[in-house]
């Protein structure tokens, strides 16, 4: 008779297969931590049994997986001995049960991601998705919830990011029915470090010992790992305890404590204790550097005295990390974590056997190979079913859309959620402190850093569009790194590297696997066609909930590298130049960029039909192009063509320079086409520009001028319709105030 009923470890996430498969590699039976251990390690937030065989595609996810390469985040050289390393992770689930706890100790993980490569964080952003939230799109007490959770996420990011003093530069929002039930949050962080100084998590040294850094260990966050691995269900609310809570203050003297103890040099390797807490960092230190662990949990610092080993082993509380100094200079690093008032204490040391032996009032509560946590979890290979709505799609037909106003559509699409000003959102995060912010959000595509010291600076964004990703799985991937390195190319940083976000409903359901494996498809061929490789990631799935599965929503970081960050450029033109549209497509499908575009979304309340493909060879030869010219200053301002089409990026341009706009497009759907690969770019040197965009064998074609006139007139096919300036920022900036007011 098996020592725990299937009701004790499905509880846990474990099936009864994975019970089985833990009692025949443990040849006995798991005890009640042990079975806990193996359950968090074995989730899908920890354990990838799911997305792994997928994610092989990515080359440096394989090099990782095989045992070289990534850390807890990838590393791109900015010269000099200077590098960059950048990850983003999700949070979920815990975000729509306590959304401010939720959203700050997302920001808290991420920053530690980073800390523990040796890095200095620099750079926060966010890419966040929602239910709607005006009156009448849902049932009223749904609209309530997603209002709820969008004040309070904003707020957590903020109330976080503020404190722990770590700028949030940049991010996206987005908002569709089918978050309305499990919204996301993700959060990136992006670090400084010198190339020499990079960290590891892999454990060695027999003898040395096992350092516990940071807050006490309470009853926070317990099964967090298994919580952020399962569906929403009835009693989401009940696993309030599942969330962590989040200290800023401490999480920035930790940041100053540990980089202070690596410049010691007597760190041998950190990681943080975040999903999982204790189990992970033990256990995956271990595993990675082929030792054992003795550790005694009486030792370890507690909120509550009567917590059980059971719990510490699997409390996510928050600002913790483990450290394994050289023997007989960990009093070195204890000294400096002190000396910024923070707990370090030793609580065991690296053994020679390879096994991790975990005791509680002086009894054995867990001893286990932990190569056999990491290297053993199973592995599914799901069915993948293509949905019928896909099918259905290819046949998309715009011109059967009735006539509309282009007055009335770009101001109703500029006051859509989607696309309005996120200025509520953005101004309650300093984007300022550390003062290394060149280009701060809403004055450019993209955030531009001068990191103190550097040689050079660089740009970042994050990007993401679900609509695109559903209507076209592979193309949807491909897009979302495209329009992410595009948007960094517009300031004239190089795109050189990516780390993904990969939000999903459960991949168990065929067309969700599908979904997935065609996004990384994209994402793969993109970031493998643009130089600009995936260094790190995260994967979530089973976001959904009884209203149902999210859309299928990959978002994209890219950093790119700045040779000069302060010529950074922004989206602002100079009155009296010209406008030119430089294009890597020399035609459209037969959905004409409208299908699955916010044009047929907010104006016909329909989505159908394919996002248009990107040329992705093109694509990377126009990043080169804006760099050249801005390099060469032959351009003011750059803007990409995305939602909403290039109605939407004058617009946002004239809006941006307080300058007017005369521009001119044609065809039906010429203003509101969403057309991958063009950037509209401001100049007073139209030859220069042009000579050089022959050269690259991208099209820059001639829009039109900017001019003192506060308004901007668009000319399509002989109709002229103009906006004031006040007309567009009134529709542009108010839209969140009258929706939450």
């Amino acid at each position: 008779m098996p020592a725990f009923t299937p009701e004790v470890y499905t509880s846990m996430g474990l099936n009864d297969g994975e019970y089985k498969l833990i009692t025949e590699l443990l040849k006995r039976e798991p005890s009640y931590t042990e079975l806990g251990m193996f359950a968090v390690m074995w989730s899908e937030h920890c354990g990838y049994k799911y997305s792994r065989p997928v994610l092989a595609r990515f080359k440096k996810y394989k090099e990782a997986i095989e045992g070289s390469g990534l850390e807890n985040a990838g590393v791109v050289p900015l010269g000099d001995g200077y590098a960059l390393t950048m990850k983003v992770e999700s949070h979920n689930h815990p975000s729509y049960v306590e959304p401010y706890q939720g959203a700050a100790t997302g920001v808290g993980g991420i920053i530690r991601d980073i800390l523990t490569m040796g890095a200095r964080p620099v750079a926060m952003l966010n890419s966040l998705r929602f239910g709607p939230l005006e009156k009448g799109s849902a049932p009223d007490e749904v609209v309530k919830k997603n209002r709820y959770l969008f004040e309070h996420v904003v707020e957590g990011i903020a109330g976080y990011g503020n404190c722990v003093g770590v700028p949030t530069v940049a991010g996206e929002v987005n908002f569709h029915p089918n978050y309305s039930g499990n919204p996301l949050v993700n959060a990136m962080c992006v670090g400084v470090l010198k190339m020499d100084e990079v960290t590891t998590a892999a454990a060695s040294g027999v003898g040395n010992p096992v350092l516990y850094l940071g807050s006490s260990t309470g009853r926070d966050g317990i099964h967090g790992a298994t919580f952020a691995s399962e569906t929403f269900g009835e009693d989401s609310e009940a696993k309030r305890p599942n969330v962590q809570i989040g200290d800023p203050f401490a999480e920035k003297q930790l940041i100053e404590a540990t980089l202070e103890a690596l410049k010691t040099g007597a760190v041998v390797a950190i990681q943080d204790m975040g999903a999982a807490g204790l189990t992970c960092s033990t256990i995956e230190m271990a595993s990675q550097g082929g030792v054992g662990m003795s550790i005694n949990l009486d030792l370890v610092p507690i909120r509550e005295s009567d917590m059980s080993g059971y719990e510490m082993m699997l409390s996510e509380s928050q600002e913790r990390m483990l450290a394994i100094p050289e023997k007989g200079r960990e009093q070195e690093v204890i000294d400096v974590f002190h000396k910024w008032g923070i707990h370090a204490v030793v609580i065991g040391e690296v053994t020679a056997d390879g096994i991790v032996t975990v005791t509680r009032h002086g009894e054995i509560i867990a001893q286990v190979d932990p190569t056999l946590l990491t290297d053993h979890c199973p592995v599914y290979h799901s069915e993948q079913q293509i949905p019928e709505y896909f099918t259905k799609a290819s046949s998309f037909d715009p011109n059967t859309l009735p006539e509309t106003q282009t007055k009335s559509d770009l101001l109703k699409l500029l006051g859509s959620p989607d696309i309005a000003s996120k200025r509520y959102v953005f101004r309650q995060y300093d984007q300022q402190v550390q003062t290394q912010t060149v280009l701060i959000a809403g004055a450019a595509d993209a955030a531009a850093i001068a990191p103190s010291g550097a040689p050079k600076g660089f740009s970042v964004k994050i990007d993401g569009n679900s609509r695109w990703t559903r209507q076209h799985p592979r193309r949807g991937g491909q897009l979302a790194v495209a329009e992410a390195a595009r948007n960094v190319a517009c300031t004239g940083a190089l795109p050189v590297a990516a780390t993904d976000g990969l939000n999903f409903g459960s991949p168990q359901q065929p067309h969700v696997y599908w979904q997935f494996a065609e996004a990384v498809e994209g994402i793969a061929e993109a970031s493998e066609a643009l130089d600009a490789p995936v260094i790190s990631g995260n994967v979530s799935f089973y976001n959904e909930s009884e209203l149902g599965e999210i859309p299928p929503t990959p978002m994209i970081g890219i950093v790119g590298i700045l040779d000069d960050p302060n010529q950074a450029i922004g989206m602002s033109p100079r009155c009296g130049e010209s406008l030119i549209l430089l294009s890597t497509l020399s035609g459209l499908s037969s959905h004409q960029g409208i299908g699955a575009s916010s044009f047929a979304a907010f104006i016909h309340g329909i989505e159908d039909g394919y996002p248009e493909a990107p040329d992705l060879e093109k694509e990377k030869k126009l990043y080169v192009l804006l760099c050249e010219l801005a390099k060469a200053r032959h351009i003011t301002a750059a803007h990409d063509v995305s939602d909403g089409g290039i109605a939407v990026t004058l617009a946002e341009m004239a809006m941006a320079s307080n300058n007017g706009i005369r521009a001119s497009v044609s065809g039906r759907f010429g203003p509101f086409a969403e057309v991958p690969g063009n950037v509209v770019v401001s100049t007073s040197n139209r030859d220069a520009v042009q000579e050089l965009a022959n050269k690259f064998g991208i099209q820059a074609v001639f829009l039109g001028n900017v001019n003192e006139t506060p308004e901007f007139q668009l000319d399509n096919d002989g109709k002229s319709t103009a906006w004031t300036i006040e007309e567009l920022r009134n529709t542009y900036e108010g839209c969140f105030v009258r929706l939450l007011n």
